[in-house]
């Protein structure tokens, strides 16, 4: 039994060391081999998070409002809670795993190329993109709301790696806890509020 358990702690450091040996090594070639004339462009897409993160929410209920049109005022508060569970969510992972940013464990490595502070697993603005671009899709799912919400989300979450400011693996589980706490948020809505932001039209 010793011996199994012996085999099986060390094949999961093995499996463990080769995981951060990859995540570590695919950053660098990314950050690395960058084109630093693209700094400000991926700077800008990063710092879009916020604004549409807020705006989108405001815009849509705004537009409800003056329409008096309940099913948009709905679809903007599903924009706005799925966007603070998943900052719930991030914030809460990120201090209880506490990892440490790329650019200050391997300063001599990784360029950094843009504020961070807080630790860096999962990336709160891979996650918040993902978040927006997940309950976009769900609320208006056809494919020119669709594509653009991901492409803009998938970028956010490459700046971020151009940057130096986030691991691959930062970035691909704040991808999943974006989408998933869209995902939840809308089955909450739609199992316990009994508020779907689906309307009759759009079921089919």
């Amino acid at each position: 039994m010793k011996k199994i358990v012996f085999v099986l702690v060390l094949l999961f450091s093995f499996i463990t060391v080769q995981a951060q040996n990859f995540d570590i090594n695919l950053l660098k070639s990314i950050n690395q081999n960058r084109n630093k004339n693209l700094d400000p462009t991926f700077e800008f897409i990063s710092k879009s998070v916020t604004p549409i993160n807020i705006g989108a929410p405001v815009l849509l209920y705004g537009i409800g409002y003056f329409k008096q049109h309940k099913a948009t005022k709905d679809k903007a508060l599903y924009l706005a809670e799925a966007t603070l569970f998943a900052a719930i969510t991030t914030t809460t992972i990120k201090y209880a795993i506490n990892r440490e940013r790329p650019f200050d464990k391997y300063p001599a490595s990784i360029d950094k190329a843009s504020d961070a502070g807080s630790p860096s697993f999962p990336s709160g603005h891979t996650s918040a993109a993902f978040s927006t671009a997940t309950s976009l899709s769900i609320a208006y799912p056809k494919w020119y709301v669709i594509v653009p919400a991901y492409a803009w989300a998938s970028s956010v979450g490459y700046s971020r790696m151009h940057l130096g400011v986030h691991y691959p693996s930062d970035v691909f589980a704040g991808a999943v806890i974006g989408a998933g706490t869209a995902y939840l948020t809308h089955f909450i809505n739609k199992k316990l509020v009994r508020r779907s932001v689906l309307t009759p039209t759009n079921r089919s």
